[in-house]
């Protein structure tokens, strides 16, 4: 027969006693009572051993002894008393002392003690030092950190490398093409048409880099209106359907009624545009791409992971393919600049990137969803115009004949011309004394507020009375000057003379250099236009031609 052991009877201990035994075989938390005043009346192995005094030692004390001196300077052992009660509890971590005056961070909770009358007895305070777990988790933040500044200026250089590249190709072709038709020109010959086409070209594509630059910065000049993305994706059914070819099938699933939005319309059809074909060459064999529209409305939680996005209505357009799905190390970066799973030489990697920076400087987002060998979708959420009605464009106006003047060189009004770079200053004066202008210049604010007023003054410094000249009737300045920017020196030149137009020129977005709402066209103040750099020369003409016919 198998000899059975069995376990001698447990003795039995009363309530009291065995809790007793049970906190003061706590070696890991210190566990103790203090009256209802804070003053330590209980002590157990844990408390000891993390703080360092013996039983004999602490007990009868107040336990503020183990706050710091500034935090009891600052009252916080009463308010924690204070909070526990009004509370029912207190729990904080901060840095607390040890008898021989080293500290450690403590994790302390403080529960009120009441008896069965619900009479203060005291409180049970409760301490845990976490300054190992503290440690590990700065060093874990400070790793992220430090791979996340690794990853932006890994970012950063592949950005500046890129448009290194880039632009040295493009600065190669106008030199280059330059050079030839110096050449030419200079051997009597005047057959330059092709290497002046072929510098048009590569400033046209300089321009249109830079705009996705400026896209990804949230800093390009936006034409924001109230448009319908039901009547946009009609409207290029045709052009998305040529773009992904016959293996493709492209379908579409429109909500209606969809909820109109205040977007660059340019800017949404172009990603669009990207979208699609971005979904096309991801199925090499072929698949099916669908763009959808609806209203999302997006409550704070739903934002969580979108920062500086305001909760409320949007409508979202969505592109989704049925390709080959992105890995999650691959969708985490999908929004750098230069960051393409394209072939080398197969796009810049700044398409998503521009995307991600049109939407946030539209007060919107983007969102994909991917996996791989399930597709890929892009949501595109642009917020509702709540607007009652569509505003009716302003027709522009045509370009009428200069009217006649009654005095001037050429009669067609003044135009102070304030540009820093002076090739630049030198072009636009050239265009608009060429046009018949009378023309001032001024390579900064504070000059071209001299001018102004030597202008309004009827003469030009110490020049004789002969030479007198008509009041400024157009400032044209860029915004980026040096000391006082376009803006201060447009606000400043219309306070003295509230009549004048102001004409900026810019590669920024307006609303990027100041945030101030303006209150006229495109969003500016009275009498104020804009156009982006790099600007047509016949563009330039119009807008001034057409602001200075308009009264």
């Amino acid at each position: 027969m198998k000899d059975e052991r069995v376990a001698p009877a447990w003795e039995p201990i009363s309530g009291e006693r065995q809790f007793r035994l049970l906190v003061q075989s706590v070696v890991d938390y210190a566990i103790f009572m203090l009256d209802p005043t804070g003053v330590v009346r209980s002590w157990n192995a844990g408390a000891a051993r993390m703080k360092g005094y013996a039983a004999d030692e602490i007990i009868g004390r107040h336990f503020s002894s183990f706050y710091t001196e500034e935090d009891r300077a600052a009252g916080m052992p009463q308010r924690a008393l204070a909070t526990a009660l009004s509370e029912g509890k207190f729990e904080a971590e901060g840095w607390r002392l040890r008898k021989d005056g080293t500290r450690f961070w403590a994790s302390v909770v403080i529960d009120p003690i009441r008896d069965e009358t619900g009479t203060l007895r005291g409180f049970a305070k409760v301490t845990r030092d976490i300054t190992e777990r503290r440690k590990a988790q700065q060093a874990l933040d400070e790793a992220r950190e430090a791979l996340a500044q690794a990853q932006k200026m890994e970012a950063v250089g592949q950005l500046t490398g890129g448009v290194a590249h880039d632009f040295n190709n493009l600065l190669q072709a106008i030199s280059s093409s330059l050079e030839l038709i110096e050449q030419r020109l200079s051997a009597g010959r005047t057959d330059v048409a092709p290497f002046a086409a072929t510098a048009r070209a590569a400033v046209d594509r300089a321009a249109t880099l830079t705009r996705r630059l400026l896209a990804f910065a949230r800093r390009q000049p936006l034409k924001p209106e109230r448009a319908d993305l039901n009547m946009l994706v009609v409207g290029l059914w045709d052009l998305l359907g040529r773009s992904v070819g016959e293996e493709i099938r492209l379908e579409r699933r429109l909500a209606e009624p969809l909820w109109p939005v205040h977007a660059d319309v340019n800017q949404i059809e172009s990603a669009l545009l990207n979208l699609v074909i971005n979904a096309r060459d991801a199925m090499p064999d072929g698949g099916s791409v669908t763009v959808e529209t609806a209203n999302a409305s997006l409550r704070p939680a739903d934002l969580a992971n979108e920062p500086g996005v305001e909760p409320g209505d949007y409508a979202v357009l969505t592109v989704r393919d049925s390709g080959t799905g992105m890995p999650p190390d691959v969708l985490a970066r999908v929004f750098e600049p230069f960051f393409t799973t394209k072939p080398i030489g197969q796009g810049t990697g700044l398409g998503l990137s521009q995307l991600y920076g049109f939407a946030r400087q539209s007060g919107g987002f983007v969102r994909i969803d991917s996996a791989v060998g399930r597709g890929t979708a892009v949501h595109l959420h642009l917020p509702r115009d709540h607007a009652a009605a569509a505003e009716q464009a302003a027709p522009t106006p045509a370009p009428a004949a200069a009217p006649t003047p009654p005095t001037g060189r050429a009669g067609r009004g003044t135009v102070l011309v304030v540009e820093d770079e002076g090739l630049v200053r030198m072009l636009l004066v050239e265009v608009l004394e060429g046009d018949g202008y009378t023309v001032l210049e001024a390579a900064d604010g504070t000059t071209a507020l001299a001018r102004l007023s030597e202008a309004a003054a009827g003469r030009e410094g110490p020049r004789p009375q002969v030479d007198l000249l008509p009041p400024v009737d157009l400032l044209v300045t860029d915004v980026g000057l040096p000391g006082l920017n376009g803006r201060q020196l447009a606000e400043a030149a219309q306070a003295h003379y509230p009549d004048l137009k102001v004409l900026f020129l810019t590669g920024y977005a307006f609303q990027a250099l100041d945030d101030r709402p303006g209150d006229g066209e495109d969003g500016l103040g009275r009498n104020m236009r804009m156009l982006a750099k790099p600007v047509a020369v016949d563009a330039f003409r119009a807008m001034v031609r057409s602001m200075l016919s308009d009264g």
